[in-house]
Parts: structure tokens; C-alpha cells; sequence
């Protein structure tokens, strides 16, 4: 399978996995997978698993920004892609290459993803 030419990390995601790894041991291992599969899938073949939706209202076109929400994860035994986990990430189809923003565990308080940190770093009147 075609693998993207980059995968950037911002320093913000590098501390957001850093902090969840601590916790949950396998999720180096399974952002890989989801990046080598489900996303590359989505992007590169076209075929969606339902798990991958496009952020709207950010007020930007370009890059266009997605939330993984089937994200499977070994070390949550027994939740298979509804984990809890969720990945935010911009897609540069014409660079192939994707950045990736956040990573984030949604519980039981209502978080979701930062769209100050999104715009802070595409959206050029910030």
C-alpha cells in the first residue's frame, strides 16, 4: 500500500502523544497502523470506513482538516475503533503528506478538538 511521502508531527501533538502514551502503552504502534491504513485508504484509494469525517466552520479551505473517530487501540481491550481516541490531522494532497495536530481520549466530559490550535496554525489572520 502507498504510504504518504511525510507525516509532520507539531510540537503540540508530539506533548498530546507523549501525555496519552503514558496511559495507554500500544498507541505509538496503533497511530502507525491507523495512518499506514485508514487513512491512507481515505486519501489515497478513496474508500472510507465511516470513521473519517472533515471538520467544518474553520474558516479555511486549504488544508482541508479531518477527525479520526474510529481509532482502534490495543492497549483499550475490548473497545476495538470506538476507543475513545481521537486524531486531528490536515491533508496535503498535492505534497502527499499529511500534519498531524492532535491526538486526544474523549471521556466522559464533552472535550473535542481545539480549533484555536487549527487555526493557529492554518489560517493566516490569527
Amino acid at each position: 500500500m502507498d504510504k504518504f511521502r511525510q507525516v509532520h508531527r507539531h510540537p503540540e501533538f508530539i506533548r498530546d502523544l507523549k501525555q496519552l502514551t503514558k496511559r495507554f502503552r500500544t498507541l505509538e504502534e496503533d497511530l502507525e497502523k491507523l495512518i499506514d491504513y485508514s487513512i491512507c485508504l481515505r486519501h489515497k484509494q478513496g474508500i472510507d470506513n465511516g470513521g473519517i469525517f472533515q471538520i467544518p466552520g474553520l474558516g479555511f479551505e486549504h488544508p482541508p482538516v479531518y477527525k479520526v473517530k474510529k481509532f482502534a487501540c490495543k492497549s483499550l481491550k475490548g473497545k476495538g475503533a470506538q476507543s475513545g481516541l481521537r486524531l486531528i490531522y490536515a491533508y496535503f494532497k498535492d505534497e502527499d503528506r499529511i500534519e498531524l495536530i492532535q491526538l486526544y481520549f474523549k471521556e466522559k466530559q464533552n472535550t473535542d478538538c481545539d480549533k484555536v490550535r487549527i487555526r493557529r496554525h492554518y489560517c493566516e489572520n490569527v
